[in-house]
């Protein structure tokens, strides 16, 4: 029995028992398998498992996709990431190669599902993601795809790579295939261990002391930093607020990725802005004149880490022969003594600065989010300023649910509630918080969060077509009538009238969507008339904001 294989295993029994009612029911094996994809893309895509449970897509007619995520559009690309598990129950040997067949599957599904003339039946949890998709391919927009091969043994065969291989010469730079196996799971539960190693660094250094704190300039080559996160890999990582973007989805990453494989890879340290590592500690031989050995304790790379997974990746995927020994890059190192730990957050966000990141964690110190903290908890709430912070359940906010949900609802921009998540902490953040108080921020959560049930698990006899669109459309409408009704402005939303609001909301929820929904199908009749509308057509309808102007909204409210 493999170690790692048996922990992945006794996790997936905890999973199944605490999350049972996000899994299907029945057949226990099905709710195993389930459970093991929806691990697996918690950990790969690093969110939360409620959240993970939104993208699977498994069961009868779902081309060999089991899970589905949809990226933000960036600079007119955006990334789609597909997920197939397969998970051995009665084998913790961890040896088993992904079967061979359902890379073959994985392949042909690429080639289907990104051409959107390409006519295909699926499921009804996937066909409306894959339309989605397919509209944005037929605004122009550009798909980058991975396809994440999940199980609980070995990568796939030779022969399974040749496919790949061959799909990659007909796609370049638009697909990549990854191996997650319960060894990747095990080492991502790993990263809050701590890091002690040495660098080996070259030529001179700069030591300074300033403020009770020290600093570190240096030079280190690439294979070096290849050869520290073979070691350690994304524990290196943990304070990093950019995720990996990967060698193919990024501009910066891919032109790390050209120059290192180039003849310019001796000038590799003047075109890289470096690496920024912080540490509790570091030591180094003082008598020596060059050529140091540093040795680090708690080390952690807050700034370079897609430089450094993309020199990882590069020399593990290309001869490293190839890669020159004089490609270097600049290192700075900072010892920080426990009182300064909060400053890693201020030099985090200095120097992350070349790609979007997420900024949810460095706003969450802000006063107004202090203060709506302190509104929910008076509430009986508990609201989750960081993404790091623990709890779940009914009684949980969490910053970004609170964020999308006002941004749709008292803001009346539910196109960019849903497709420009990453601005909410960043140019949306003051559209968004100004002059928000906690009763506005709950009210509308608990709103979009009975709409969002209601997609997940209609009661209608007939859903309407457009339902998986919609739901930051329904909210907003709900959330304007429900004021409209006892005759108030946002402005009147406070601590004291949130409780008739609320009970008069959970008093008549059927009838404020379904009043919704109507008002939704009327706006597309005005817009479409009596043809048929796509699930292409209506995807593109309410990803533009199409609809704001027919239901006479535009603006939010005060």
């Amino acid at each position: 029995m493999n170690i790692n294989a048996s922990i992945v295993d006794q996790q997936l029994s905890g999973l199944i028992e605490k999350h049972a009612n996000l899994l299907p029911e029945g057949d226990p094996h099905k709710k195993r398998y389930a459970a093991f994809v929806l691990m697996c893309m918690a950990n790969a895509l690093d969110i939360e498992i409620e959240e993970a449970a939104e993208l699977l897509t498994e069961g009868g007619n779902d081309a060999g996709v089991d899970g589905l995520h949809i990226g933000e559009v960036e600079d007119g690309e955006f990334m789609v990431t597909l997920f197939q598990g397969k998970y051995k129950i009665k084998d913790l040997s961890g040896t088993a190669h992904f079967p061979e067949s359902e890379v073959q599957k994985a392949v042909n599904t690429v080639q289907v599902l990104f051409d959107p003339y390409r006519k295909v039946h699926l499921n009804e949890k996937l066909a409306p993601k894959v339309e989605e998709i397919r509209s944005l391919i037929r605004d122009a927009y550009i798909p980058k795809v991975r396809f994440v091969l999940c199980n609980n043994g070995s990568r796939w065969n030779d022969i399974a790579e040749t496919w790949i291989t061959a799909l990659a010469k007909d796609f370049p730079d638009k697909v990549d295939f990854f191996h997650f196996n319960h060894d990747s799971i095990v080492s991502i539960l790993q990263r809050t261990k701590s890091v002690d190693d040495a660098l080996q660094l070259t030529g001179k250094l700069i030591v300074e002391d300033m403020n009770y704190m020290r600093v570190l300039i240096g030079r280190i080559s690439v294979h070096h930093i290849a050869d520290l996160f073979e070691r350690h890999g994304d524990r290196l990582l943990q304070r990093n607020i950019r995720r990996y973007l990967g060698l193919h989805s990024n501009r910066v990453n891919a032109a790390i990725h050209k120059t290192l494989c180039s003849d310019k890879a001796d000038k590799f340290y003047f075109y890289n802005n470096g690496i920024t590592i912080v540490c509790d500690k570091f030591d180094y031989n003082a008598f020596q004149k060059n050529d140091y050995k540093v040795q680090l304790k708690n080390m952690q790379i807050i700034n370079g880490g897609q430089t450094c997974k993309t020199i990882h990746e590069t020399l593990r995927s290309t001869l490293p022969q190839l890669v020159g020994e004089s490609a270097y890059v600049m290192v700075r190192i900072y010892q920080l003594s426990e009182e300064n730990k909060d400053f890693v957050q201020d030099i985090t966000f200095a120097t992350n600065s070349q790609n979007p990141v997420d900024l949810r964690d460095l706003r969450s110190n802000d006063e107004v989010q202090k203060n709506l903290e302190l509104g929910m908890k008076d509430l009986g709430y508990t609201y989750k300023r960081q993404r790091e912070e623990g709890g779940f359940g009914s009684l949980v906010i969490s910053s970004s649910i609170a964020a999308e949900a006002t941004l749709a609802i008292w803001r009346h921009k539910p196109h960019q509630a849903k497709f420009r998540r990453k601005e909410h902490f960043g140019k949306l953040y003051d559209e968004i918080f100004n002059k928000l108080n906690a009763a506005q921020a709950l009210l509308a959560v608990l709103i979009f969060r009975e709409v969002e049930n209601e997609r997940k698990r209609p009661t209608m006899d007939e859903p309407a077509s457009f339902l998986p669109y919609a739901s930051h459309y329904i909210s907003m409408l709900i959330g304007k009538e429900l004021l409209d009704s006892q005759q108030m402005s946002l402005s009147d939303l406070t601590h004291r009238t949130f409780p008739d609001l609320l009970s008069e909301f959970k008093a008549n929820t059927t009838a404020y969507y379904n009043q919704a929904v109507e008002k939704l199908r009327d706006a597309l009749h005005t817009c479409y008339g009596e043809r048929e509308i796509s699930l292409q057509q209506l995807s593109a309808t309410f990803r533009r904001g199409d609809l704001l102007e027919m239901l006479g909204l535009g603006r939010g409210l005060k």
